[in-house]
């Protein structure tokens, strides 16, 4: 059994923030990204699976309000929670029509939906989409973003077909931040062109632009991807696991303490994988992870202590 707190758990910080128990509901909007429709290139980046990260996602036929009901009904009665984020989560949520998004955004407003969180790409966030976010932070709901980083290395996200540089995401979170909505990053940790010290420079940087919160991912190689295809060619390998695991606990030493850790590895469904979490389960790596700085005396923000 591990105890966890060698970083700052999301859960832990809902509770705080909420007073409960908040389980997010995902929505699934009808869009898809620059990355895909031509304006950027298609395909997606090349880690990217036909379906976008929403692999259990609701049906984006359904209305916001009906998606959030149906999935609000079965994580009430699962799990008896009584408070809820309303979660924006594939594609980029904020590549449609402003009037549609906010459109979007005024149903998700339901009366046990204490936050709104959107996830999107920082160089598709105008002004205009900020500004509804304030709008309905006006309403009383709490909202949230979160950018996509995946590495601080330039050109690996060239290489990764990402369509965005570090200063893009720098500038998406400066601007967030101004208007004070809270900004939740996403990285990956074991990119295969990434090196130990890019993992630690994007942790410097996350710093240094005060995010609140991290997602940290495992890379995963999803069938019929780009990924997939150089991996099966042998023209990318993967680090080796104890590499990544280093990284990995490296990553959160170089970290804030004050930074909320929303996740420390990633999944997906093992049917559409060629390579996922090192073929352990998500929950073994997890507690690995977590057990080896139990044991080594390591801990999120222990290297920003040195400063």
């Amino acid at each position: 059994m591990v105890n966890e707190m060698v970083y700052r758990k999301y859960s832990d910080f809902l509770k705080e923030t909420y007073g409960d128990k908040v389980y997010k509901l995902p929505v699934n909007l009808p869009v898809t990204c620059p990355n895909r429709d031509g304006t950027k290139g298609t395909g997606g980046c090349v880690f990217c699976a036909g379906v976008g990260t929403g692999f259990e996602a609701p049906d984006n036929r359904l209305s916001v309000k009906e998606q959030l009901l149906q999935n609000k009904a079965y994580m009430g009665e699962k799990y008896h929670a009584k408070k809820f984020i309303a979660y924006f989560q594939n594609y980029t949520n904020t590549y449609l029509p402003v009037a549609e998004f906010r459109k979007c955004l005024e149903e998700a407003i339901l009366s046990d939906v204490v936050e709104i969180s959107v996830s999107t790409r920082p160089d598709c966030l105008g002004e205009e989409y900020i500004e509804e976010l304030c709008r309905m932070r006006e309403k009383g709901v709490s909202v949230s973003v979160e950018l996509g980083l995946q590495s601080a290395n330039d050109e690996t996200l060239r290489i990764i077909r990402r369509g965005h540089t570090v200063a893009d995401f720098t500038d998406a979170v400066r601007r967030l931040r101004r208007r004070g909505i809270p900004v939740c990053a996403h990285i990956i940790v074991n990119l295969p062109w990434d090196t130990a010290e890019d993992v630690i420079s994007a942790a410097r940087l996350l710093n240094e632009l005060g995010v609140e919160g991290v997602k940290v991912h495992s890379l995963y190689i999803v069938k019929g991807t780009t990924l997939a295809d150089w991996y099966e060619r042998g023209e990318v390998s993967m680090i080796p696991y104890e590499e990544y695991k280093e990284r990995t606990i490296s990553f959160l030493e170089h970290l804030s303490p004050d930074v909320v850790i929303h996740r420390l590895c990633g999944r997906a469904p093992e049917e559409m994988t060629l390579f996922e979490n090192y073929g352990r389960s998500w929950r073994w790596v997890h507690d690995d992870i977590v057990r080896t700085m139990e044991e080594e005396g390591r801990y999120q923000g222990k290297m920003t202590e040195c400063h």
